[in-house]
């Protein structure tokens, strides 16, 4: 505290001018401190020097010996001055000649640069700026102004009110809670409760060796392995877990040792940050049961075999998620797994802290290095707010030892105004299924993005990408931030150096924009363009060797197998220690539920390769299946179409064959609904064209249906008995002329495993003839 009285009393006794030169050249007048000078504006000179001169790995070292030199820095300014006329308005300049105007003009120039920062969201660099430090450190702002600037930030394009004594307002400034987060100025020994444990835990190298964080992270690969990554195939073996089922374990370097389900689990055997340990039995004990056995007090059998995978960093695929059944239990398994992750993490830098700091000057030790080139570890996606909201609220949960000792959370008022859910929003006496119920509760928006930052029992919400730990957000969030090639306002560097991926709920982005995810994982784990003020001594070498995407965990989640799915655990995950997904087959297809009697037509429709699926698939509907609908007998039929590429074509089709048909889509107003419900139940319509996204975001019953088309087999495999279970809220119940007709080729198996079971689906493939199926429903 002595320290920062005296930087403030240095600021006081500084002239206009000497400000203004602060200010404009980010360093005080030569006949001060240059040292001094450069820590309290946060070494803004040093980051300028790495902005005005391109960022390259191989010459860093270069560059910042160069940096040190009075005419290198003499170059700079001259840059600096440009770009300081650049970014200062008129009204900014004439504030700093009459500093007694600043305060009158404050509230126009805030509301203008409000709208200046939504515009990028939360995902600028998070750079401060100097003016706004040297405001903050003249004003000696109270803690509730503090607070209400922080309030402020701008992370998804959310509407702020800007603080009148302020003359700009960014990214971020309030500089007391930016030094309380940064990892470069905090030490271990600041951490209350937590310093002995971990020195004690320092001083075992046994501990270390165990720790499979260490173990991961510390593994040094040689150049022969990565080449034997990128270039030959992994080799596969079989295991069958207690409560995962069917596991196949894949890799490409030395075949691991096959890992084992522990049927008990010690906490302690987990290396947990200490803080967890304490923590998660109190926060899972409502997902635990009287059933559990007193040895295993802490995890469920699904949890506990999930996180035993998942903490040795191998790379998950899960496709049983249930959002009615498991999905808060799985959550609160990777929430555990990612925050300690990050807890470890930045307290192997703080130790490192400490250990600099009393070191005597002298060479960089290697040992130091323990950062990437950006500062967030984790990143999650998940669909839509209200997930944030949960994960949020499990970390508070998972960092708080007790009711006395409460974690100090900043801006979580804004957050549960932007992320919660007013529960009379809600339409009264709206009936769905209980999977729908699950799955759109609470807030649904899916464009959002947030910054997390977790240090010394405190968290920080709506933190600067680059100075955020951890991430959260939706594939759009993601995909308006790193843009497009060609964009000017677009970033990916944050994602340089992210640890561990976790994409939950996978299946509902097949609903979103697919796109969106596969853009995600091309950005991810690459070089960034700038430095970012990184301190590269600090680096560590996988980092610097562009290696990270061999590092990186992906914990992917979903509700179903599908191709799209597998191919990104395929295609885009490298993790070197190898990969663990759960190929459970299904016994009983969903067919099964459907309730009433019907016969059900599956016609095989043969394609060379997969890509003319689509194009074989048109035809043989067109020429095969239609011509046997089009008879005015065979009217009240619906056609189900997954894709909407397919649903555009089919309907531009039907208007071109002058047919009589309506249509619904997800793009279909309320009215145009209403109005194609009512002419297919009237009979006015023969054909109804209804797309999977409607009926997924829907779920309206459509009555009047007596035939029955499928396309293209369900995504969900639900849906299939779903749709035909409609056929029942026909009014006059003719059983007897109803039908459901079902495409599919061999490239469907998964989806038509789940509808009608693996050992039919086996038949099917192997005869290219149409199979019968009535289904009378009992079976």
């Amino acid at each position: 505290m002595g320290k920062r009285r005296g930087e403030r009393e240095l600021l006081r006794s500084l002239s206009k001018r000497q400000k203004k030169h602060l200010r404009e050249f980010g360093e005080e007048h030569p006949f001060y401190d240059k040292v001094f000078a450069c820590c309290l504006v946060g070494c803004y000179c040093c980051w300028y020097y790495t902005r005005v001169f391109p960022f390259q790995s191989e010459n860093s070292d270069k560059s910042s010996a160069e940096s040190d030199s009075e005419t290198e820095v003499e170059q700079v300014s001259v840059y600096h001055k440009l770009l300081a006329t650049l970014k200062t308005s008129p009204e900014s300049e004439s504030e700093e000649e009459d500093e007694s105007e600043s305060e009158e003009a404050g509230d126009s120039e805030a509301e203008m640069d409000s709208e200046g920062s939504q515009e990028t969201g939360g995902s600028d660099g998070g750079e401060e700026d100097t003016n706004d430090v040297l405001e903050q450190e003249e004003g000696s702002l109270s803690t509730d102004t503090a607070e209400q600037t922080l309030g402020q930030e701008q992370a998804d394009g959310a509407d702020t009110s800007c603080d009148p004594s302020h003359e700009v307002i960014e990214e971020f400034t309030d500089v007391k809670h930016e030094s309380e987060f940064s990892l470069e100025t905090n030490f271990m020994e600041e951490e209350s409760g937590d310093c002995n444990v971990d020195k004690r835990d320092s001083n075992s190298s046994q501990a270390f060796s165990e720790d499979p964080f260490k173990q991961h992270m510390d593994k040094e690969l040689e150049e022969k392995e990565v080449e034997k990554m990128s270039t030959l195939p992994k080799t596969s073996s079989q295991s069958k877990w207690p409560r995962l089922g069917q596991l196949t374990f894949s890799s490409t370097l030395e075949k691991h040792k096959t890992l084992k389900a522990d049927k008990e689990m010690d906490v302690k055997q987990l290396y947990l940050h200490k803080p967890l340990e304490s923590t998660w039995p109190k926060v899972n004990k409502q997902y635990l049961s009287s059933m559990n056995k007193p040895s295993d007090p802490f995890f469920t059998p699904l949890q506990r075999e999930l996180f035993c995978i998942m903490n040795t960093y191998r790379d998950l695929f899960y496709p049983e998620r249930n959002a009615l059944t498991n999905g808060e239990e799985i959550q609160h398994a990777y929430c555990l797994h990612a925050l300690n992750h990050v807890l470890k993490a930045n307290a192997q830098v703080l130790s490192n802290n400490a250990k600099r700091r009393d070191q005597k000057p002298g060479p960089d030790n290697d040992d130091y290095r323990d950062q990437g080139l950006t500062r967030p570890k984790v990143l999650m996606i998940v669909p839509f707010r209200e997930c944030a909201l949960r994960i949020v609220h499990i970390f508070i949960s998972l960092l708080e030892v007790n009711e006395k000792r409460k974690i100090d959370v900043s801006n979580k008022k804004r957050f549960k105004g932007e992320f919660g859910f007013d529960p009379e929003e809600k339409p009264p006496n709206l009936k769905r299924p209980e999977d729908y119920e699950a799955v759109f509760a609470g807030n649904i928006d899916d464009h959002f993005r947030i910054g997390v930052a977790i240090l010394q029992k405190s968290m920080r919400l709506y933190a600067p990408f680059y100075s955020s730990d951890i991430i959260i957000a939706s594939p759009l969030g993601m995909r308006t931030v790193i843009g497009a090639e060609g964009e000017k306002k677009r970033d990916f560097d944050f994602l340089s150096s992210i640890e561990v991926l976790i994409i939950d709920q996978a299946d509902i982005y097949l609903m979103q924009n697919w796109e969106h995810v596969l853009h995600l994982m091309k950005h991810i784990n690459l070089l960034p363009l700038e430095p970012h003020g990184v301190d590269f001594s600090r680096v560590r070498m996988l980092n610097l060797n562009n290696w990270s995407k061999y590092y990186r965990q992906t914990l992917l989640f979903s509700a179903l197998q599908n191709p799209q799915i597998n191919s990104i655990f395929n295609k885009h995950c490298f993790n070197y220690t190898g990969q663990v997904a759960v190929r459970n087959v299904p016994l009983s297809g969903s067919i099964s539920h459907v309730v009433v009697q019907l016969p059900h037509v599956f016609r095989r429709l043969e394609a060379e390769n997969i890509t003319s699926v689509i194009e074989t698939r048109f035809q043989f509907f067109v020429n095969k299946v239609l011509p046997e609908y089009r008879d005015a007998i065979m009217s009240h039929t619906l056609v189900y179409v997954p894709s909407y590429f397919d649903y555009v074509r089919l309907r531009n089709y039907f208007k071109k064959e002058d047919l009589n048909f309506t249509h619904i889509c997800e793009y279909t107003k309320k009215g145009g609904v209403c109005r194609a419900r009512q002419f297919f139940l009237k009979g006015e319509k023969q054909f109804l064209l209804l797309t999977e996204r409607f009926h997924f975001y829907k779920r309206y019953v459509i009555k009047g249906i007596r035939n029955l088309i499928f396309y293209e087999l369900p995504t969900y495999s639900h849906f299939y008995s779903e749709i035909c279970n409609m056929m029942k809220a026909t009014d006059n119940g003719a059983d007897a002329t109803w039908t459901c007709t079902v495409l599919y080729s061999k490239y469907d198996a998964h989806k038509l495993a789940a509808v009608v079971g693996i050992d039919r689906t086996a038949q099917m493939l192997q005869s290219k003839k149409d199979v019968h199926l009535f289904v009378t429903g009992e079976n």
